[in-house]
């Protein structure tokens, strides 16, 4: 099975019981993601989801809660460092992909470490973007059993 890049929503969906078929999905993947050894994540995921369980009037998570999740999450999955050479090919990614920067971030994340697939909602289900491929994993089309 081939590396795969774990994007925010992922994430925050197992955690928040709002949408509770998301949320079963999103822990789901992440199970599968976490026995085949397959997951990865970036610093900017692990960022990014601690401001959205700890944001607002009713945050999902306390700081405290949140926290823990995230400690839990790097002793689980390979995480990948923000460095400049990062910056500068999301940098390329927003002028020749036009992409948003922190979307461009996560390809240029997966490109430079070789991961060629990224499980995320935020861009077109199966386009393929100078080797990395957007899988939306609560796509109808999406089965689990077949990333084994």
């Amino acid at each position: 099975m081939p590396a795969i890049l774990i994007d925010t929503n992922l994430l925050v969906y197992t955690c928040d019981p709002r949408d509770a078929a998301r949320q079963d999905q999103a822990i789901r993947v992440l199970k599968h993601l976490d026995l085949s050894r397959a997951g990865r994540l970036s610093v900017q995921v692990l960022a990014e989801f601690t401001h959205v369980v700890t944001r607002s009037a009713n945050p999902i998570f306390t700081r405290e809660e949140a926290y823990i999740q995230i400690v839990r999450l790097v002793s689980t999955y390979p995480v990948f460092d923000l460095t400049p050479m990062i910056v500068m090919e999301a940098a390329r990614g927003v002028r020749d992909h036009l992409l948003s920067y922190y979307d461009a971030q996560i390809w240029a994340t997966a490109r430079l470490n070789q991961v060629p697939i990224i499980f995320s909602e935020d861009f077109q289900d199966g386009q393929l973007l100078e080797g990395v491929r957007f899988i939306n994993p609560f796509s109808k089309n999406f089965i689990l059993e077949e990333w084994r």
